[in-house]
């Protein structure tokens, strides 16, 4: 055979194998978008069907056909901005993050029009109703969860959204479409759990708790900015577990200009927080986004800086984030507990998937630093919270001023210390100035709820 004629042959072979190549590479691109896009195609389809959400006791939270024939009018009302349903307006619930997970569809056997596709979850319908409830005519939200497992157990957000019902969404209240417990808030005194957890791992808990500042009512930093107290009059002389107690400003700033602003701003961001811009890990639970604290620090004696640490100026947290910090210092770990909404689902076939496991996440201090955390808010809790609450809780409350120090927000964090109750907590009441209703009555509701 000819030199010729075998060049040729050669450059037939090279063709034939690259077309086969490209065949192939995109047969396995076909078959890679059938698996992980058919279902977005299907639940967009006037075709599928979907399955629904249930609670821990088996309540329905979520029901594609549901109607005001075949539930109360009022079933979904606690539950409407967080599990959300199909009908495109809500992002960022259970729902619409999950749909695939309720489609049944299956990219090789099709449409199963008496599919068996469901979701099940760790919410307590009724103990959710009774929080719900328990606000009244008050707006904010609340968010429980087992901190040795990571189940929710409660999360309450008003303004909610009746599911069977959206009316005007053009003029819902603002907040309806959303669950404040996964969005950012002025977090208040509450943050000075954090600030202490940045002392103890500067300091060590020993040279914390040996400090003494007076409080005067007032007190003036070294740049002479104005740090107001609570108490006019003042608290006097104080340590770490009397000013934690009475939420003292010029205690916390005194403490703040005693400590290195690099070491605070390291603690505050292996906690999870965005400061002065950086990029905090990203966080979500069952495909939910949840908002990581955030706050700019750049002087240790400057009013903006010390104000930040105690939870106002440009601080802003989550109530979920807030509760999560909880289960490392009921724990006395190192690590929080993460939280979880789906306990497991089931396909179009009736087989349990996605069984949920417990996992965890580094809190950003050490477990030693946790246990002292602990003993400070557990006297706390003794002192001011567990007549009221009637629980035996670590607890920190807090005071957030809003829209520009027109309004206030009353908070409370902390857990239960109790093993056959393992929960923690984070409760907003919006707009409370005038304490009509106070953070501990709704605790306590929903502790006894959770107790049952």
């Amino acid at each position: 055979m000819k030199r010729k004629d075998m060049k040729s042959i050669k450059r037939g072979e090279r063709l034939t194998k690259l077309l086969i190549a490209v065949f192939l590479t995109g047969m396995c691109i076909l078959v890679f978008k059938v698996v992980t896009e058919a279902s977005f195609y299907m639940e967009h389809s006037k075709n599928v069907s979907y399955g629904c959400v249930y609670d821990r006791n088996g309540d329905v939270l979520f029901d594609p056909d549901a109607d005001k024939n075949t539930y109360k009018e009022d079933h979904f009302i606690d539950v409407g901005n967080l599990i959300g349903d199909n009908s495109g307006m809500m992002t960022n619930t259970l729902v619409s993050e999950n749909l695939s997970l309720l489609s049944n569809y299956d990219p090789v056997f099709g449409v199963m029009e008496n599919g068996k596709s469901s979701v099940y979850t760790s919410l307590d319908h009724e103990a959710n109703r009774t929080v719900y409830n328990a606000f009244g005519n008050r707006n904010g939200t609340a968010i429980a969860y087992n901190y040795k497992t990571g189940e929710i157990l409660v999360c309450v957000s008003k303004p909610n959204i009746n599911i069977l019902d959206y009316g005007d969404v053009e003029n819902l209240p603002s907040g309806s479409l959303i669950c404040k417990a996964f969005y950012s808030t002025v977090p208040g005194s509450t943050q000075k759990v954090s600030t202490l957890a940045a002392a103890i791992e500067q300091m060590g808990f020993d040279a914390v708790s040996q400090k003494r500042y007076s409080c005067e009512g007032v007190y003036y930093n070294k740049y002479k900015n104005r740090i107001s107290c609570h108490k006019l009059s003042g608290h006097g002389t104080q340590d770490i577990f009397t000013a934690f107690q009475n939420s003292c400003n010029p205690f916390f700033a005194q403490l703040v200009e005693d400590m290195n602003l690099e070491q605070i701003i390291e603690t505050y961001k292996k906690m999870g927080y965005s400061v002065n811009g950086s990029k905090a890990p990203d966080l979500e639970i069952d495909g939910i986004s949840v908002f990581r604290g955030s706050t700019e620090l750049t002087d240790v004696n400057d009013f903006d800086t010390q104000w930040g640490c105690m939870g106002q100026s440009r601080t802003e947290v989550s109530p979920c984030q807030l509760m999560m910090w909880q289960s490392a210092i009921a724990n006395r770990s190192n690590s929080v507990t993460m939280p979880y909404l789906i306990t497991h689902t089931q396909n179009m076939f009736g087989e349990e998937k996605n069984k949920a496991e417990t996992t965890y996440e580094l809190s950003g201090f050490s477990a030693e630093t946790a246990a002292y955390i602990r003993e400070v808010m557990i006297e706390n809790g003794k002192v001011k919270y567990n007549s009221k609450v009637g629980y035996k809780i670590g607890a920190k409350s807090g005071t957030a001023q809003v829209k520009n120090g027109a309004s206030e927000n009353n908070l409370l964090v902390g857990f239960v210390d109790d093993e056959s109750l393992p929960i923690a907590f984070c409760v907003v009441i919006e707009d409370n100035a005038q304490w009509y209703l106070t953070t501990e009555s709704i605790v306590s509701t929903m502790l006894s709820a959770l107790s049952k």
